[in-house]
């Protein structure tokens, strides 16, 4: 359906224009209309699937240019998320000169309250920040006419319910308040309940994502055989630009150093880093100055960068919904992508559940060996030895490279050439990476597979079971997981024939290991308060 029989504006289509958008996709489809009319909402769908732009339009169509208070109010987990919906609204609201700011922790506060003396009509931001201007009063949020809650099952899951519940008091009874949440677990149908009015449910089904845009693939060998198999894979299926997912923010940490340690350009993004840092790596990431970036699934949370054809998931989500999120940053805008996913074999019932979620299964691929990934690093390192050859001036190093070719035959200088490109001797550098805590074992009293959801734990688990509790020690021995820290870290703070995948083999057969279905889901919400 296009934007011009959703009830736009002029002014709103002219924006879209520019912007780039043809045609609504399912949720800004399903959204908009019922936004326009004023109706809450309580939108089900991934990232990725066009939320801003459902919420973000509806809004900017209300604005009333002379009002100079706070008329929309978007509240978004991470930082990042915040960031990019703010720039994507002052996008679409720049032909209708709507002011738009967004206030975050880990920054520098003096600053926001400056900012936010433009009288801004749209303010997003994130729950801690938000409520620390609430109570300076620099901020003031009583003439709000919609609300909205982006990511609400992540903002739970970081432990914001208290903090959103405060946030919604300070509103007017009478706003319209829509909530976008990947997931619905109990709490976010109990948010709908008590702080909305009838809201419409509109549901976007996982088969709608893009995950049929993206080549699943996954390996499975023994934990500390991943490094070495990843890096194989890399230098055989040579990723224009790739994301990492690992499980903590050591892990991150541990993944960046070996990568670079072995001549890749990598880099880590998570939670403890400044917020400066963290602009300055997306922003080599996005420049492709580095090609490999290493992220927890919070740091990647409402990532959006164009071009990423490869996805690897280093450790394999403990939540199913989490792996859709993740793949969901490649196959874009129409774009094939391809993700591969390391398993250990006590998680494959990890994998099941996955492709439960998803409805689709994954192709295992066989580890490629170290002559083959060799062969793909020299094949990589020939495009670049093109690019080389083109931008030197022979002349001016004529008498050197005379004396080359009077001691050395072609073959034997192309051979170093190729071999300096290559790196070749980095490719065996000892990496070390930490054994993190396994994951708990998916059980049930159901026998078979599961049916698909985010179950944990089983019978002996250390997790609370009485759903939204304060369960500060997530982390378990101390392995920095992300999930458990405080949350200004959040804001401020991841045999029939062998037929080939490029250079790459992959199996016919598949293991058939499974375990009996999960424990039921477990939502935990962290009690910790952030500083700011």
């Amino acid at each position: 359906m296009k934007f011009s029989e959703l009830g736009l504006s002029q002014d709103i289509l002219d924006a879209i224009t520019t912007h780039g958008y043809v045609e609504a996709t399912p949720i800004q489809e399903k959204t908009i209309p019922l936004t326009l009319s004023g109706r809450d909402v309580i939108g089900q769908a991934q990232t990725g699937t066009g939320k801003t732009a459902a919420f973000g339009l509806p809004i900017l169509e209300h604005i009333d240019l002379n009002n100079k208070n706070i008329q929309a109010l978007i509240v978004s987990p991470t930082r990042e998320l915040a960031i990019q919906t703010a720039e994507e609204l002052k996008k679409l609201g720049r032909d209708k000169r709507v002011d738009v700011q967004v206030v975050f922790g880990g920054s520098d506060i003096r600053r926001q309250i400056q900012n936010l003396k433009s009288h801004p009509q749209i303010l997003v931001g994130t729950p801690g920040r938000l409520l620390d201007h609430i109570n300076r009063k620099t901020v003031k949020i009583d003439n709000v006419k919609t609300l909205v809650l982006d990511e609400a099952d992540e903002m739970l899951n970081m432990g914001f319910l208290e903090d959103i519940e405060s946030i919604i008091k300070n509103t007017p009874a009478d706003r319209q308040t829509l909530l976008f949440s990947a997931t619905m677990p109990p709490a976010i149908k109990r948010i709908g309940v008590k702080f909305m009015t009838n809201p419409e449910h509109i549901q976007i089904e996982a088969k709608e994502l893009t995950t049929d845009l993206v080549d699943q693939y996954f390996v499975r060998m023994r934990e500390n055989e991943k490094f070495d198999t990843m890096t194989r894979i890399f230098d055989v299926q040579a990723p224009k630009l790739a994301i990492v997912f690992g499980r903590t923010k050591r892990r991150v940490e541990e993944l960046a150093r070996g990568l670079e340690a072995r001549g890749y350009h990598a880099a880590g993004l998570h939670g403890d880093l400044t917020q400066q840092m963290r602009s300055r790596v997306l922003s080599q990431f996005k420049s492709h100055e580095i090609n490999i970036l290493v992220a927890t699934d919070v740091a990647a949370r409402g990532l959006d960068v164009k071009d990423v054809s490869h996805v690897y998931n280093f450790d394999i989500p403990q939540d199913p919904e989490s792996y859709v999120h993740r793949i969901g940053r490649t196959g874009r805008a129409g774009a094939k992508g391809v993700s591969v996913t390391f398993v250990s074999p006590n998680e494959m019932d990890y994998l099941r559940a996955v492709e439960d979620l998803t409805k689709k299964r994954m192709t295992p691929l066989e580890p490629a060996s170290l002559q083959e990934a060799r062969v793909g690093k020299i094949k990589n390192a020939a495009g670049e030895v093109k690019d080389i050859v083109g931008s030197i001036d022979v002349n001016s190093i004529k008498s050197e490279v005379d004396k080359l070719t009077a001691q050395y035959s072609v073959e034997q200088l192309a051979a170093a050439l190729l071999s300096s490109v290559a790196d070749l001797e980095k490719q065996n550098t000892p990496v070390e990476i930490t054994r993190e805590r396994p994951l708990p074992r998916r059980r049930g009293n159901g026998g078979g597979r599961s049916s698909g959801g985010d179950r944990r734990g089983g019978s002996g688990s250390s997790r609370n079971r009485s759903g939204y509790r304060g369960n500060r020690d997530r982390r378990g021995n101390g392995d920095s997981r992300e999930g458990g820290q405080r949350r200004e870290r959040r804001e401020g703070g991841a045999a029939n024939g062998e037929r080939r995948f490029g250079d790459y083999k992959r199996r016919d057969g598949r293991s058939t290991e499974r375990h009996s279905g999960g424990a039921q889901r477990q939502h935990r919400e962290f009690t910790v308060r952030e500083k700011n």
